[in-house]
């Protein structure tokens, strides 16, 4: 593919989609419109807009302090998998006796242990058990795909490795974590949504007016029927996964280009 081709397929991937969403808001609009739909049952888009214009400093206020718990969460998602996950292939043993705990940490309900975590961090440092509640959600698809990762490095390069009497070191620096950096780069993409949505669940669990985040606002809204409000704090949130997944998969891509076939290919 050429560099005119490249870019006339890069812009109809844009407008694509634009236009698909342009469809779709117009007929919302005429929808609404035409049959008076209340607004506290669902608002026009141009409604939501106008909230959007009028409420928008303090929903980003509120989204400021959302994004905080959810980008430490994420760090400490990926830290915390990949140290592990590393751990895990290093030691076998280590894995079995610790991975079933990850396996229960995942799939326990975070509205179940919220009250605990709150109970047990102590409700005037809310933050921090928002913090504890993100990480949680966000933690296991690093550990499970960075595990995988490890797992997938050739073993015929394994026993190259052997051979030549590399050091535990060694063959984690140059065979292990570039095999690993693919799927690692892959839980990145599905762990930074999870710690968005774990950081206004999180909220949500606990809030109790303490918070500044943007699930009580639209806790807030909703009380009061400022709908077209609670809309205009969605979209930020949808803005917010979407500028996330973005950023992790220019990442992705920049990284992976040069060598790894998923990125090559998109180039062909």
């Amino acid at each position: 593919m050429n560099g005119k081709s490249a870019r006339s397929h890069s812009l109809d991937t844009l407008l694509i989609p634009l236009g698909v969403g342009a469809c779709v808001l117009g007929l919302w609009e005429f929808l609404v419109v035409f049959n008076d739909v209340p607004e506290f049952v669902l608002p026009a888009p141009s409604r939501i807009w106008a909230s959007l214009l009028q409420d928008g400093p303090s929903l980003l206020g509120s989204l400021g302090v959302t994004l905080k718990i959810t980008l430490a969460a994420f760090f400490l998602a990926v830290v915390g998998g990949v140290g592990l996950a590393v751990l895990f292939s290093q030691s076998r043993t280590l894995e079995m006796a610790l991975f079933p705990y990850a396996v229960i940490l995942q799939v326990t309900p975070v509205v179940a242990i919220a009250p605990l975590v709150l109970i047990w961090v102590g409700f005037d440092r809310t933050q921090l058990a928002l913090l504890i509640l993100a990480w949680i959600i966000a933690f296991f698809p690093i550990l499970s795909n960075t595990v995988l990762g490890l797992r997938s490095a050739d073993h015929n390069l394994r026993d190259l490795f052997a051979l030549y009497h590399a050091s535990r070191w060694q063959t984690l620096r140059h065979l292990l974590l570039p095999a690993a950096l693919p799927h690692i780069l892959s839980g990145m993409k599905v762990s930074g949504g999870l710690a968005l949505i774990g950081a206004i669940v999180a909220e949500f669990v606990a809030g109790s007016g303490t918070s500044a985040g943007l699930a009580w606002r639209i806790i807030e809204a909703g009380n009061r029927l400022q709908i077209p409000k609670m809309f205009a704090a969605l979209v930020l949130l949808s803005l917010t996964g979407i500028l996330i997944f973005f950023v992790l998969t220019v990442l992705e891509r920049l990284l992976l280009r040069r060598w790894h076939e998923s990125a090559v290919i998109r180039e062909v």
